[in-house]
């Protein structure tokens, strides 16, 4: 076992939650009478801390250091608090969030106890909400910081702890931003120095807030949507048994889009997501109860929203039958959108994106007068641009109204999307209409993913020191014109040092490679570029890009070892 006998029953000592003390218990008797699969658990629970980073904390509940559990929460909490006070005084304001996953409530709770033992003000939401939500309050409040219990879209067996910085903590455009270095190093220090969880003061005196910061953000969110607007859009909505449907109920009525339909069987919250194997809209399949009931409801539109409702997904109708649009077709058609509008009303601003988003958006954002920046992944980078007006990452994350969430959120995209495909479906079109218009201005821009999920997490770090190692030569048959490796950072992008490594051919087409930062993933994201000349030759370059996508898959499926 990796960690100690000795080691475990410490750890047993100090962990406030009766459930995980019994676990390890079970545990570590087993192992010590020979039970193999019992050892190997152990290893895993004992293989180090969990990890605090720039996501703050994610992983698999369950006993142990490695593990989600109310033990490492504390911790958790108590080094950021200290982190709090540091930087904000002992009058710092934290503001708790927390969804519907197993346990979340109680980390937040748990969370809410220790602020208010350390004597600063703790305020926690009303009841599981989305995480937009809780991205709202940090800037409305003024809070300095904001913890968000979720693992998003993970599955049933994680849970996370998302961390935002805000009031005397970040200013300018990081304020209510998730952290990043060197504020994450920060905090995972003062959490290693954290005393054991059951020495860890926790008090009652923190305040539950009201609804009225709900009916704020459906306010402001739905102000996004004209006066008086009326639509008979049929519109399927599911929420993927997450803690979106509540909100959105009242975004759609009050926007005014009166034909919205529930996939029932995934609207009320269930943290063991019954009806999908990954409770993440992206995968194959997630959406096909939504589209099911889309057929049989002859609806125009299908959104999806993950279960913390940060992230929006959507099918359109693909002649008879349906098919998903991609993240980034999502985000250039929200884009396209929002750009069209700040240059009716000569508003300056600026589009990011992360940089393995497609280049769309930056084509976008230059044909309207629009200033653009990369990022690197993630709304901890996205969120941060100056001036920013519209921000997005392939993976389904939409910022589209930066000034009240400066993060991704789900349910105020859900509402523009919506009102787009209204007017698209007053003219007798689709979203898939305005996506030809754009091809036909800038080119074909088709992304998709190759993803290398693994079990054993060493093969990610050997997988990323091979492709440095021996890139390949050409990709769809066409030469690597460029390489670029970002451990070091890049001063022309202006991009500070990560694990990413980005092949540019020579016919334009692009290949993105990095670990995920929370999933046991090694991510590619591949784009080809065709352009177009003319409306006619719209349907053979399509045809064009989608077989040298085929093509690009497989080779680089072929480089990373799959």
């Amino acid at each position: 076992m990796t960690g100690t006998p000795e080691t475990i029953r410490d750890w047993m000592m100090h962990d406030p939650d009766r459930e995980t003390r019994a676990e390890l218990a079970a545990l570590l008797e087993a192992a010590q009478a020979g039970d193999a699969d019992a050892a190997a658990e152990l290893d895993s629970a004992f293989s180090g801390p969990l990890a605090f980073g720039t996501a703050g904390l994610r992983g698999k509940m369950g006993p142990g250091e490695t593990r989600m559990n109310r033990a490492v929460v504390r911790r958790a909490a108590a080094g950021l608090v200290a982190y709090l006070k540091d930087k904000a005084g002992d009058d710092a304001l934290l503001v708790i969030g927390y969804d519907a996953r197993h346990r979340s409530r109680d980390f937040a709770h748990d969370t809410a106890a220790i602020a208010a033992a350390a004597g600063i003000r703790a305020r926690i939401m009303p009841r599981a909400l989305p995480t937009p939500l809780l991205a709202y309050a940090v800037r409305k409040l003024d809070a300095d910081a904001g913890v968000m219990v979720t693992a998003s879209h993970n599955p049933a067996a994680d849970n996370g702890y998302k961390v935002y910085l805000g009031g005397r903590c970040a200013q300018g455009p990081g304020r209510g931003v998730q952290l990043v270095p060197p504020a994450d190093a920060d905090i995972a220090a003062l959490i290693a120095a954290a005393p054991g969880a059951d020495e860890i003061a926790l008090s009652d005196r923190y305040e539950t807030l009201g609804d009225d910061i709900v009916d704020s953000y459906v306010e402001e969110t739905a102000a996004l949507v004209p006066a008086g607007f009326h639509s008979d859009l049929k519109i399927v909505y599911t929420a993927m048994h997450g803690v979106g449907a509540r909100i959105m109920r009242r975004l759609f009525a009050k926007a005014g889009f009166a034909n919205v339909v529930e996939v029932a069987e995934q609207c009320e919250p269930d943290p063991d997501f019954p009806t999908v194997p990954f409770p993440n809209p992206e995968e194959a399949g997630a959406l096909d109860m939504a589209i099911d009931t889309a057929l049989a409801e002859h609806a125009h539109l299908v959104i999806a929203s993950d279960p913390d409702a940060d992230r929006c997904s959507a099918a359109i109708r693909d002649g008879k039958g349906w098919r998903q649009l991609s993240g980034d077709e999502i985000g250039s058609i929200l884009g396209d959108s929002i750009a069209a509008k700040a240059a009716l009303v000569c508003e300056p601003g600026t589009f990011a994106s992360s940089i393995v988003s497609s280049r769309m958006l930056g084509e976008i954002a230059s044909s309207h007068g629009i200033g653009y920046e990369g990022t690197l992944t993630g709304f901890k980078w996205i969120a941060r641009t100056e001036g920013l007006i519209f921000g997005y990452e392939e993976a389904i994350g939409f910022c589209v109204n930066p000034d009240a969430v400066r993060d991704k959120d789900g349910m105020s995209a859900a509402l523009l999307l919506a009102l787009i495909a209204d007017a698209q479906h007053r003219r007798g079109e689709t979203l898939q209409d305005s996506l030809d218009r754009l091809y036909l201005a800038h080119g074909i821009y088709l992304s998709a993913p190759v993803t290398l999920r693994v079990d054993d997490l060493s093969i990610i770090p050997e997988t990323m020191k091979r492709v440095r190692a021996t890139p390949p030569a050409e990709l769809a048959q066409s030469a690597i014109a460029e390489s670029l490796d970002l451990s070091e950072g890049s001063e022309e992008l202006g991009l500070p040092p990560a694990d990413v490594v980005m092949w540019y051919t020579e016919q334009n087409d692009r290949v993105v490679v990095r670990p995920s930062g929370t999933e046991p993933k090694v991510k590619c994201y591949l784009e080809v570029y065709t352009p177009v000349e003319s409306a006619e030759e719209l349907a053979d370059a399509k045809l064009v890009a989608a077989r040298r996508m085929e093509r690009l898959k497989k080779d680089v499926a072929a480089a990373l070892g799959m």
